[in-house]
């Protein structure tokens, strides 16, 4: 005997369920419930505790390449203490910033757990009597009644019926009716009557609890993640190989080996890019603060780079494409009565003090009608009855000035039908108008008076519906002109879906979420690649469909608001909770919304390729840089037998240079029209021609100093050093940008970072502070030279990207 599916459950009449839980509507005994709670478990979700120092553990060890651990521990072996404080800084920096902005997003399960009840009115020994939710198992017969928040997924057993607020699991703004043998599910409210129910699914096995195990399933790494690491692997590589060439060169002349490895394992850990993830994170969380300013709350700072590149954005429709509240969209009068006519019954049924959504449409819309809420004052309701899921229509007994009464009421439109004295001679012309309310996605509301003797007279229809929000279309619009397909995503009827789908501009190839059951996700990915949303969906379509384009390649984006959109909020690269999100979708999603409406992302989308654009210029930098020094050192010591930089200078050239550069994170930049994606190929090979020519300059300036200038070998290293640390920073300005590096104008903290760094190198080396001193015409002679070879730099990197960009589209041929 094992938990039953909702699904099944659906398909299963009450009896066969009772047969399934060998119970029967007289409830369970105490001892029958404490051995179910032994097979099945407690009515509750398990919460996954880590403790804090645990992840923070994860952080500091977690994205960095293993290498700079090692080159911790030799640090402290070859008692190197200088290095092994740098790196630690950087590690320990890197660390923090991402714990903390990681510590901001709550913890999903728990505020989903929140939402069970917390008590339960159950049949145990024949008596009713109220234990724990907890203690709640399959086969168990529980009352429900108004204001009760389901404590399990239910099989509605009793003869009344329910109104259910189901809002925070679908996400839809109306109540839905639940008949006897209908399922009502975990974490819904009863908004009115009261029954019974036969509980078929409790805990993690239930609606509710399958959603939190979908939440709770970790994402692989990031697109920034596995980027990172890429870049790290080829600049240790590198550092490696090379450190190994030059222990071996001076194992093969017989130099100091302890002396050799120390030097080698300053250049390894100078190249390594210890700071590669600080700088990254530091940009991304500078990015958070000004997503922030445009009402758009980052929690998970990878976030904003997966925005970036963010092809297809799956929207949930209630909330977000639409405003998540019901308005009357046409008046359809019926007989001798006029628009007017039926504005007024509707609204003398509709109750002002505790409105309903269907009462909020009537009365907005009344009030827009002239003449008509002065016309109300006219009228004196004696008595309201509301709705009621029986009846299905609200009543009211009203009275006019000169003491004649008369009843308006409305409600499902084949009750108010029945009302009707006239109801054979309209029948058809009433259920045709329905019929093409439902066929434009609008749901039909009757309208009726009775007069003094009690006959009735059908007054007309209400076609409501859930409009567009106003910024929807131009949203859109903006989107797909950014080079993201929207996918509206909805659980409404597909006409519904249809209808607000051609009203946003967005196509009417609207698939039914059933078609979906039963094919393979490539074929599910390509079927949601060719349409322009999914209707009628559930929560596990919604996370299928992440998954499924996710496999073809696609950078996935969700909206949503609900607890039924949380799974694909977590699965999402970017999960995306709108204004007036739930506690569990905000604490699913990497990025929450402040305004209202989507217009927001568009924002957000801006604000993250700019920041995508920052750090993909100081990736180019950094690779680039570590190219020309590691080669322009160790070929320097293998071909001419010559040190050109001491140790200590090394260190210099990773301090000033590193702390210096997180200043691009404020750099100004121009977002790019289309998504981005790390192009590692294009990447790492822009860099490399950047850095090879890096190392011929270097080479060029060893020359000058040594054959022209003469100078003695520790002014010399001061020479090639002031020559590596400017150049270097020059670098900065040629790799932000795609074009001549005047297109842009650098931000000012990058520009004064840089010339106060470079200040500090330049007087370093002109009066011997730390190194030897070689005076300020050598100095004045390496900024020229560093200049001029920028000039030429940037002249190559122009060249190099339309060379790449080309060679692109003939591969792409």
């Amino acid at each position: 005997m094992k938990n039953i599916s909702a699904e099944d459950a659906r398909n299963m009449s009450v009896e066969e369920l009772l047969t399934r839980f060998d119970s029967g509507l007289q409830g369970l005994s105490s001892s029958e419930a404490q051995q179910r709670i032994q097979e099945y478990g407690y009515n509750e979700i398990p919460e996954k505790h880590i403790s804090p120092i645990v992840k923070f553990i994860g952080y500091f060890w977690g994205p960095i390449p293993w290498m700079i651990e090692l080159a911790l521990v030799l640090s402290v072996i070859l008692v190197k203490w200088d290095d092994f404080v740098i790196i630690a800084i950087l590690l320990l920096f890197n660390a923090v910033i991402g714990f903390w902005q990681e510590h901001k997003a709550e913890n999903t399960i728990s505020l989903l757990k929140q939402r069970l009840a917390l008590s339960a009115r159950t049949l145990r020994d024949g008596q009713w009597v109220t234990i724990p939710a907890r203690e709640l198992v399959p086969g168990d017969v529980i009352r429900i009644r108004l204001g009760d928040i389901i404590p399990a997924d239910l099989k509605l057993t009793g003869s009344g019926s329910l109104s259910v607020d189901e809002s925070s699991l679908t996400g839809e703004s109306l109540p839905v009716t639940k008949n006897p043998s209908d399922t009502a599910y975990a974490g819904s409210v009863i908004h009115r009557g009261e029954t019974e129910g036969l509980v078929y699914a409790t805990g993690i096995t239930s609606f509710f609890g399958k959603t939190t195990s979908l939440v709770s399933k970790e994402k692989g790494a990031s697109h920034f993640q596995k980027a990172v690491i890429k870049i790290g692997d080829y600049l240790i590589a590198l550092a490696v190989a090379l450190a190994v060439i030059l222990i071996l060169v001076a194992l093969f002349r017989h130099e100091s080996f302890a002396e050799t490895l120390q030097f080698a394992l300053v250049l390894t850990v100078a190249a390594i890019p210890a700071a590669l993830p600080a700088v990254l994170t530091t940009t991304m969380a500078v990015g958070a603060i000004a997503l922030a300013k445009k009402e758009a709350i980052v929690s998970k700072l990878v976030a904003i780079e997966e925005l970036a590149g963010m092809d297809i954005l799956c929207a949930d429709k209630t909330g977000t494409i639409t405003r998540n509240e019901l308005t009357i969209a046409e008046v359809a009068p019926f007989g001798n009565f006029s628009e007017e006519d039926v504005l007024l019954f509707a609204r003398l049924a509709s109750q002002e003090h505790d409105p309903d959504p269907i009462d909020k449409a009537v009365i907005s819309r009344a009030d827009e009608v002239p003449d008509l809420p002065r016309s109300l004052q006219s009228f004196r309701v004696i008595r309201f009855r509301p709705f009621d899921p029986v009846e299905k229509r609200t009543e009211a007994l009203v009275e006019t000035r000169d003491a004649s009464r008369f009843t308006a009421a409305k409600g499902a439109p084949q009750v108010i039908l029945a009302l009707a004295e006239e109801k054979e001679r309209i029948r058809s012309p009433v259920e045709e108008m329905v019929n093409a309310f439902a066929e434009r996605g609008y749901r039909a509301l009757g309208v009726a008076r009775g007069d003094e003797q009690g006959a009735w007279h059908f007054a007309g229809l209400l076609a409501l519906y859930d409009p567009p929000r106003d910024d929807s279309v131009a949203t859109i619009s903006t989107a797909q002109n950014m080079g993201i397909r929207v996918k509206m995503l909805t659980g409404d009827h597909i006409a519904i879906a249809r209808e607000i789908a051609a009203r946003i501009h967005l196509g009417k190839n609207i698939v039914s979420a059933s078609s979906l059951r039963k094919i393979s996700s490539d074929e599910c990915g390509r079927i949601m690649e060719d349409s322009d949303g999914l209707a009628e969906v559930f929560p596990e379509h919604k996370f299928r469909i992440v998954e499924a384009l996710q496999k073809r390649n696609h950078i996935v984006g969700m909206t949503g608001d609900g607890v039924n959109d949380a799974p694909a909020l977590k699965r999402a690269d970017a999960g995306i909770a709108v204004a007036g999100a739930t506690d569990a979708a905000k604490s699913a999603a990497d990025i929450v919304l402040t305004r209202p409406g989507i217009s927001v992302i568009i924002d957000a989308i801006h604000e993250s390729r700019k920041i995508f654009q920052r750090m993909n210029n100081y990736a180019i930098y950094r690779i680039s840089e570590t190219i020309r020094v590691l080669f322009f050192i160790t070929t320097s010591i293998i071909v001419f037998g010559f040190y050109p930089v001491s140790a200590l200078m090394i260190v210099l050239l990773a301090l000033l240079n590193d702390f210096s550069i997180m200043t691009i994170a404020f750099d100004n930049v121009i977002p790019s029209d289309q998504p981005e994606r790390w192009e590692m190929r294009k990447l790492l090979g822009i860099s490399t021609i950047l850095g090879l020519f890096g190392v011929l300059s270097s080479f060029g300036i060893l020359f000058i100093g040594k054959e022209l200038f003469l100078l003695s070998p520790e002014i010399l290293q001061s020479f090639i050093y002031l020559k590596l640390s400017v150049a270097g920073h020059l670098m900065v300005f040629a790799a932000r940008t795609r074009g001549p590096f005047w297109t842009v104008k650098p931000a000012l903290p990058l520009f004064l970072a840089i010339a106060l760094t470079q200040l500090t190198a330049t007087l370093l080396t002109v009066y011997g502070i730390l190194l030897p001193a070689m005076g300020w015409s050598l100095a004045l002679f390496v900024w020229i030279y560093a200049l001029v070879l920028f000039l030429a730099t940037d002249v190559i990197k122009v060249r190099a990207y339309y060379l790449l960009d080309h060679t692109n589209i003939i591969f792409r041929r």
